[in-house]
């Protein structure tokens, strides 16, 4: 009976979350949600509280809930990785988002490639770009269903069968209403996070505190016979490696497709930038989920089969009410449909704008646009199974860190590019092909490493690689290639007088607020009407220029 209960509650409150996602399309009665501004990026109206839940939901996820404690469970210390990097995001993104917010906001950009192609003049660059957050956005939309396929499998619902459910819930909630869906479902999932974390603080105390956690979790790794894994990092080396890894994931995070669309989404500058100033407290929630890991292990969870994205599910299983499990399990669960939602929109977006609209239809419609949008949206979800099904990691975490390889590349031009424009286009093209070449023969060559030093899978096995004795992150290195490649061209090319593509920002648009005379006003904001002259932010449309150099 025990069981019935925990899943009845699974199974009622997902059910809610699945009504409550296809209906967001009527959410305060959007006026036209056949538009890429409005299905897209939610007719760039969102609000404080709106935006918080939304940015919440996309960037802190079952990656956070499920991924991360896995990982503390398995390796120990360098699991902790995740805590510096989110910590180290947030003046980053006060910083870039804020005023990739603006030159979107002014140009009417709802994709990193629209940027770069206007930045450096060149939409074969914009079409690179955009083709590297898809393929990067693939594997992070992975995490999210192998957790979700972790949480079916608790409540008993194992077999392939329910990951394919996940990606039809997903389908019908975000082919319906775009980026409403998630951002309503936002609000839910925090609401039950809320009752995850109070829960688990509670179930803590009640087992012995985090002291006697702490102590059994380092018996159990000082019995391993892995020198990589326990409670401190293994000497410089280990260091090097969590060092990297903290370094690559806090460049990456701020420039996946998806990480964007959540803050183009907000009404104006001050709610991007209040926003970015309170993420430390997710931080602090994301530090709490990794110790659960020292927990699991001292409470002695054990994962079904080899799936170490079961112990956070089996832990609430195991130490909760039943009643108390089904509202934690689907708060996982819902963790792991919204932001998987928000990404295949990203991706989705990316290729409309950067490939569908700048190559093949430039005099696309708005309703064009978005009916291409929902349908590729599909085509990711798609591409994500795949990736769980062909690479099969030992750690969901490495799937995300895969993607974060991949993202990476576009650091020079999308994450710099707001800062300057120096670098040539062509060098911007050269260097990104190189690094995502060195970084993908990298992972390749990298075999899984099982218990005793036998190799279980002959690629794709970690993303930290090993050069001169020194363990490093993949996307360090290929970044590292990248860069290099970047400079030394523009630098030759500029010798050799190659025109340059031309930037068709300005330096002001890099401050534009909600308040620019050049864009128009979305009357029916989603927080509410504004007590001033705000907004922009849909039809008619600023009109926007196809670069055409090449």
């Amino acid at each position: 009976m025990t069981g019935g209960v925990e899943s009845l509650t699974f199974i009622g409150l997902m059910g809610a979350m699945l009504l409550l996602g296809v209906g967001a399309s009527r959410w305060r009665r959007p006026r036209d949600i056949h538009s890429l501004e409005e299905w897209g990026v939610g007719g760039r109206a969102f609000g404080n509280w709106t935006t918080w839940f939304l940015l919440g939901g996309s960037m802190y996820s079952a990656y956070t809930f499920v991924a991360v404690p896995a990982l503390t469970y398995g390796v120990g210390a360098m699991g902790f990785f995740a805590i510096p990097f989110a910590t180290i995001t947030t003046p980053l993104s006060f910083i870039f988002t804020t005023r990739a917010w603006s030159v979107a906001h002014r140009h009417g950009f709802v994709t990193p490639g629209e940027f770069t192609a206007a930045r450096f003049g060149s939409r074969g660059l914009g079409a690179a770009v955009a083709l590297a957050g898809i393929a990067a956005t693939m594997p992070y939309i992975a995490v999210q269903l192998a957790s979700l396929q972790a949480v079916l499998q608790t409540v008993g619902l194992s077999g392939e069968w329910p990951l394919l459910i996940g990606v039809t819930v997903i389908a019908l909630c975000t082919f319906r209403s775009g980026l409403r869906a998630p951002a309503l479902l936002s609000i839910a999932k925090d609401v039950l996070l809320g009752w995850v974390v109070v829960a688990a603080l509670l179930i803590v105390a009640m087992n012995g505190g985090w002291g006697d956690a702490f102590r059994k979790a380092g018996a159990h790794f000082a019995a391993t016979p892995s020198p990589s894994d326990g409670l401190l990092l293994g000497g410089s080396a280990g260091q090097t490696a969590y060092l990297s890894l903290v370094i690559g994931s806090a460049l990456s995070i701020f420039v996946y497709p998806h990480a964007l669309t959540t803050m183009l989404a907000a009404k104006d500058r001050s709610t991007v930038q209040r926003n970015a100033a309170a993420l430390p407290i997710y931080c602090l929630v994301l530090g709490l989920m990794a110790m659960l890991g020292f927990f699991a292990l001292s409470q002695a969870v054990t994962p079904q089969g080899r799936d170490l994205n079961t112990v956070m599910p089996q832990l609430f299983h195991n130490l909760f009410p039943a009643w108390s499990s089904g509202i934690a399990l689907a708060a996982f669960g819902i963790a792991a449909l919204i932001p998987a939602a928000v990404m295949s929109i990203a991706a989705a977006n990316a290729f409309t704008r950067s490939i569908y609209r700048a190559y093949l239809r430039p005099a696309a419609t708005p309703a064009e646009e978005a009916r291409v949008s929902r349908w590729t949206s599909l085509v990711v979800k798609i591409g994500a199974v795949f990736c769980i099904l062909l690479l099969d990691p030992a750690f969901s975490v490495d799937l995300q860190l895969i993607g974060g390889v991949i993202i990476l590349q576009t650091i020079p031009a999308g994450f710099i590019g707001l800062l300057t424009n120096w670098f040539h286009r062509l060098a911007l093209i050269a260097g990104l092909v190189v690094g995502l070449g060195t970084g993908v023969v990298m992972l390749y060559r990298i075999p899984q490493i099982g218990p005793g030093g036998t190799i279980v899978k002959e690629h794709f096995g970690s993303s930290i690689t090993t050069i001169n004795g020194w363990p490093l992150y993949v996307g360090i290195v290929a970044l590292a290639a990248n860069l290099t490649i970047a400079v030394l061209g523009t630098l030759l090319l500029r010798a050799a007088r190659v025109r340059p593509g031309r930037d068709q920002t300005r330096p002001d648009d890099y401050d534009a607020d909600a308040d620019d005379p050049m864009v128009k006003r979305l009357e029916n904001l989603l927080d509410g009407l504004p007590t001033g002259q705000t907004g922009i932010h849909a039809a008619p449309r600023y009109v926007r220029q196809n670069t055409r150099n090449s």
